[in-house]
């Protein structure tokens, strides 16, 4: 689980909670009629954007942001070197049932014992690459969208307070909750976007990144040993995704 994500989420909504009771009542800032408008509006206008497969499934994206785990790249660096060594000194049939916990290194790993042509290999692998990344973005534009739809649907509803408040201006008792649902959907519509769709956005664009730069590492590995590359060699080309501090010595 990434912590981050979790702590911003119960942080940022802390606050801005936390803020609302030192001030007053909490209930005062509770109101059906704008939670409807912004929520259900910004809902209704996302699913229009999108089917409804891709609306779905993009909630079991988003929980990428929760759940992802990027494995660590000096980890499959030294996965990489290990089986290199291993295809060098007895031949890709020798890679077959090596224990491999990174799924993309296993498929492409897998590629290679079964003999086929490093053209197709790498065709197939980048191919993966790139329709994993464009399923991960229909996530992200949903969330992105959200986050421009909510403070919409805010202003609509402020418009909708607006005009029964100013419908029932002769009475008094009507202009208050007109008036709460005329600011709280503005408030509810701000929060949603910038506290919770925006950010959700952002880090699943974060998640999407580091898995293409771990794929992209492993599709040159895959390349390096159907090339029959020194260990050594390879090594010290797949340190180029680490930070240079990270980076192995040079032999």
């Amino acid at each position: 689980m990434d912590i981050a994500t979790l702590v911003g989420l119960l942080g940022g909504f802390g606050i801005i909670i936390g803020a609302i009771a030192t001030g007053g009542d909490v209930m005062l800032f509770v109101n059906v009629p704008s939670i409807l408008i912004v929520v259900g509006g910004t809902f209704m206008v996302t699913l229009m954007q999108v089917s409804l497969g891709d609306f779905l499934g993009s909630f079991a994206i988003g929980l990428k942001a929760f759940l992802y785990k990027v494995d660590d790249p000096k980890k499959l660096i030294e996965d990489a070197v290990s089986l290199a060594d291993i295809a060098r000194k007895n031949g890709l049939l020798a890679l077959e049932g090596q224990e491999i916990s990174n799924d993309f290194m296993k498929k492409g790993i897998g590629l290679c014992v079964d003999g086929h042509d490093p053209a197709l290999v790498q065709k197939m692998l980048t191919t993966d690459i790139d329709l994993t990344i464009q399923r991960h973005e229909v996530g992200q534009r949903m969330f992105k969208n959200m986050a421009v739809m909510a403070p919409a649907m805010g202003m609509i509803g402020t418009l909708v307070g607006l005009v029964q408040m100013l419908a029932n201006m002769s009475d008094p008792a009507a202009i208050g909750p007109a008036m709460a649902v005329a600011l709280l959907t503005t408030l509810y519509g701000a929060v949603i976007a910038n506290a919770f769709a925006q950010p959700m956005a952002d880090k699943l664009a974060r998640a999407s990144e580091l898995e293409r730069t771990n794929k992209n590492l492993i599709l040159e590995t895959i390349s390096g040993i159907q090339e029959g590359m020194n260990p050594k060699v390879l090594e010290q080309m797949l340190g180029t995704y680490l930070p240079p501090k990270k980076r192995p010595e040079q032999g």
